[in-house]
């Protein structure tokens, strides 16, 4: 068990947190909802009812949506981009790990890897698919959340209109739910990219050695 937590410690205490602040949000958003129900005379909905309604699916997903954009996009743009004196930078004239061809023959190949053809072509962008797919389906959980919510706010306030998901898609809600988070996500990169240049922090694989000249690029 202790190496075991040694080497995933690090997902470990990740999906921990994760989970912490996964649960306040579900029960102060349930709170908060509630409070919006109460001011129009309704009755409260009990947290299981909550976890179905379009406030609470709306507010999930267009924040895992805006992550997993900026993760693939990430990905992909660190393959060809670079910029100097970043530790999230590739070298600047040289070639590395990452960018050789997989051998069949290497210790430990993963399977993809031994299997070849279209196999490989797949595993060899997988990392970028799954974050894309992620994505794509955060997006669609959020506009069914987002126009749920809509149209139930519309029953409240006793207003007639209701919008179908492909309304929505089209209101100016929807999308500045959508880019006030991407904005927000592009902007820690960023800051990161930028940042790593002239700042460190000792023992952390996301920052240059301590010693290390501004111009160096790369971990």
């Amino acid at each position: 068990m202790k190496k075991f937590l040694y080497e995933n410690g690090l997902s470990i205490l990740l999906l921990v947190i994760t989970l912490l602040t996964l649960s306040g949000q579900l029960v102060v958003g349930w709170h908060e909802f509630n409070n919006e129900l109460s001011d129009y005379g309704r009755a409260p909905l009990t947290f299981g009812a909550y976890l179905s309604s379009g406030h609470c699916i709306e507010a999930v997903f267009e924040n895992w949506e805006s992550e997993f954009l900026q993760m693939g996009l990430y990905v992909l743009l660190t393959v060809s981009l670079r910029q100097k004196g970043s530790s999230e930078s590739k070298s600047l004239d040289k070639d590395e790990e990452v960018d050789r061809e997989p051998s069949p023959t290497r210790k430990g190949a993963p399977w993809p890897v031994r299997k070849g053809g279209w196999v490989l072509t797949l595993y060899k962008n997988s990392l970028s698919l799954a974050f894309f797919l992620l994505f794509g389906l955060s997006f669609f959980l959020h506009a069914i959340g987002g126009v749920k919510q809509y149209n139930a706010e519309q029953v409240l306030m006793g207003k007639p209109e209701h919008l179908s998901l492909w309304q929505f898609l089209g209101t100016s809600e929807f999308w500045f739910q959508s880019l006030q988070n991407w904005q927000s996500e592009f902007l820690s990169v960023l800051s990161i990219v930028v940042l790593s240049i002239f700042l460190r922090q000792k023992g952390s694989p996301e920052s240059k050695p301590v010693d290390a000249p501004n111009s160096e690029t790369g971990e």
